[in-house]
């Protein structure tokens, strides 16, 4: 593989057998994302870009490993700029909270432990506070097939790194839909674990109790790859929690809408003809289609910014913000202080809490055995209309993605075509935490029927 042969889309398998091949080298691919990122700054995927100066210490220890031995070796990835790499800035997408750590995260070491390369910290809508990729001090993130649309946030940066071709995969966040919106604006996996099966340690906080690190990939084995070496109970993570290893067996059902999902924003006639596709193939797999309420959902959902989870945000960055009013961008910080709202009392967390555990409960045993499929976005929006109205557009992004941790449910944002030419459409599959082994399979059957990656 010469410079001239790299791929426009970088993948872990397709790396892979490059340099078992001796088609290529970890150090030519290197310089070329270097190249890449150079061409694309116009898209602001990166806060800390690909650069030699901190990313040889890692292409340099390749040479003492066996590459058989570690399954990501001298795979580049994207770390989302939220999630610590040691001896790089984080920013959370804010500069004058920017800080050094001295050591990585949890997920990072495992990866990097793996033989994975980081090559850069990617842009994010600022705190992890928003779905659209435009909330960032550092510029509003393009889409990266069509840049006048949103990229979908907050893990902006990172979808547009893995569909620029300057990251075989990229780590996200996500607390309500993060890691999935801008996978499915582009046409990825967008792979979300159980809560607590991956360390978020090393991790600014959004919503700590339901903070979530997650990958984005062009396949659904890249993902998973990924997945084997991230995962695993963290000694040092108060969140980390030990989960049973997942069986893979079909649901025998396809929970879907009773009602015709919304659509919105000046795409939904092409995003309704999509999810009705969708719904084509999914009867096509030869597993009962089963009509939910979805009420349910939008209820838990509303929970997360109606409710005192909101207060959980202000306990871990008000007094940053406290302490340099005007610093955040604006809609971020008003997002923010309404978690200092007198209403969210002590009493109010617990009423919140107990009916969220009545929501669980309803929600298990309406997905016995089964999977729920939705849309994973009803729509996307042009930059220009996030900027007229960035709270409802951001609000909209949301609606089938909010309620995901709140009900410890696991989830993967799937392709499934396109809505129209260069617009692509994802549907998202849940399961609760216990039942991954589920989603997996059933990903791994949706995308074989469908004939795309797996």
């Amino acid at each position: 593989m010469t410079k001239k042969s790299i791929p426009d889309k970088l993948t872990v398998a397709g790396l892979r057998a490059a340099y078992l091949n001796g088609d290529t080298t970890p150090h030519e691919i290197i310089h070329e994302i270097i190249e890449r990122a150079d061409r694309d700054k116009r898209f602001n995927i990166w806060i800390t870009a690909p650069d030699l100066e901190f990313i040889r210490p890692y292409l340099d220890r390749l040479s003492a490993q066996n590459p058989l031995d570690y399954p990501l070796w001298g795979i580049p990835f994207a770390i989302k700029d939220n999630i610590d790499l040691g001896g790089v800035p984080t920013t959370a997408g804010c500069p004058e909270y920017s800080y050094t750590p001295e050591q990585h995260s949890g997920v990072v070491e495992r990866l990097i432990a793996a033989g994975a390369i980081p090559v850069g910290k990617s842009n994010l809508d600022q705190f992890a506070t928003g779905l659209v990729g435009t909330r960032s001090p550092y510029g509003e993130a393009h889409n990266a097939l069509r840049p006048e649309l949103i990229s979908g946030g907050s893990s902006s940066g990172s979808a547009v790194a893995v569909a620029r071709g300057q990251a075989a995969f990229s780590l996200g966040t996500d607390t309500a839909g993060s890691g999935r919106v801008p996978a499915a604006l582009h046409g990825l996996v967008g792979w979300k674990p159980s809560l607590g099966s991956w360390p978020t340690v090393g991790v600014v906080p959004a919503c700590a109790s339901l903070d979530c690190v997650t990958v984005m990939a062009h396949t659904l084995a890249d993902a998973l790859e990924v997945d084997r070496a991230a995962s695993g109970f963290h000694e040092a993570d108060p969140w980390s929690r030990r989960l049973p290893q997942p069986e893979e067996k079909p649901p025998l059902g396809i929970a879907v809408p009773a009602e015709p999902p919304m659509f919105y924003g000046p795409f939904a006639d092409s995003y309704r003809a999509a999810w009705a596709s969708a719904l084509v193939s999914l009867k096509e797999l030869g597993i009962p289609l089963v009509p939910v309420d979805t009420a349910l959902f939008s209820e838990a959902a509303a929970v997360l910014y109606g409710g005192p989870w909101v207060a959980e945000r202000w306990a871990d960055l008000g007094d940053f913000i406290e302490a340099n009013p005007g610093t955040a961008f604006p809609v971020t910080e008003t997002v923010l202080r309404s978690g200092a709202a007198a209403e969210y009392t002590a009493a109010s967390v617990f009423q919140a809490m107990h009916k969220l555990q009545g929501f669980k409960l309803e929600a298990r045993k309406l997905l016995k055995d089964a999977v729920l499929v939705l849309p994973t976005a009803g729509g996307t929006w042009t930059r220009e209309q996030v900027r007229e109205d960035p709270v409802f557009t951001n609000s909209q992004m949301g609606l089938y993605t909010n309620h995901c941790n709140l009900l410890d449910f696991c989830a993967v944002s799937l392709p499934a075509g396109e809505a129209e030419d260069h617009l692509p459409f994802g549907i998202s599959l849940f399961t609760p935490a216990e039942e991954e082994g589920r989603l997996r399979a059933f990903a791994r059957l949706y995308l074989k029927n469908a004939g795309g990656d797996q």
